[in-house]
């Protein structure tokens, strides 16, 4: 019986990004890359948001969903919930997170469906080869644009990087991107992109321990 406050750590490795942990501490886990707090699952509404704004602004049936960045599974969960949804592509970096995955470690992701696939690799690199692919690309990364858990993502929120996740979707397909703090200002580069329509800045206020926290999810859809 693991008490509250008892540390009990699920996974370790080491790669060629750094170190990525996962534990549980109590009946709470918790992720940490490279030394950074990443995310836990005290409160998992915004990540679950992340997909439920996003497809709701979808049309049609058949969705394919590429979300970039697994975390602790509660994102890709909740793409899988809605039964549009024929494909589910979720693109992570750390290998060891696939791995434990596939162990039934994540709690968003206790078994894995068939209609997900997990794949070790740069989610800039996936939405780079993929244009015109998707219905809708979700965002995970990082803590945010302006908290980078790799300093290598910050090109993902550029002018560049955010284009190539608007090609990557179909012409009225959707991206969203969570961010663990207000972001207008990301709200604004997008929406000073050719080909960006719709563009919402969504402040996601959660309460921990009486504190209140400002997440945001911010939306965009390609034009066309």
């Amino acid at each position: 019986m693991i008490e509250h406050d008892e540390l009990q750590e699920l996974g370790r490795a080491s790669g060629a990004h750094g170190e990525v942990v996962l534990r549980r501490r109590g009946a709470v886990t918790e992720l940490i890359v490279d030394g950074v707090f990443a995310m836990d699952d005290v409160d998992t509404s915004t990540e679950r948001a992340l997909a439920t704004e996003a497809l709701r602004r979808c049309t049609g049936d058949a969705l394919r969903v590429l979300v970039g960045g697994l975390g602790l599974g509660w994102t890709a969960a909740t793409v899988l919930a809605d039964p549009r949804v024929t494909e589910a592509d979720v693109v992570e970096l750390q290998p060891a997170l696939v791995g434990w995955a596939g162990e039934g470690l994540l709690p968003g992701l206790p078994v894995l469906p068939d209609r997900l696939r997990l794949r070790t690799a740069d989610v800039a690199d996936a939405l780079a080869g993929s244009p015109g692919r998707w219905d809708a690309v979700l965002l995970d990364v990082d803590n945010g644009p302006a908290f980078l858990v790799h300093e290598t993502n910050a090109g993902l929120y550029a002018e560049p990087g955010l284009s190539t996740a608007l090609a990557a979707l179909r012409p009225g397909g959707v991206l969203a991107i969570w961010s663990a703090d207000p972001a207008p200002e990301l709200a604004d580069r997008l929406a000073a992109l050719p080909g960006a329509a719709d563009v919402e800045h969504l402040v996601l206020p959660v309460d921990r321990d009486g504190r209140r926290f400002d997440y945001a999810v911010v939306v965009a859809r390609r034009a066309g």
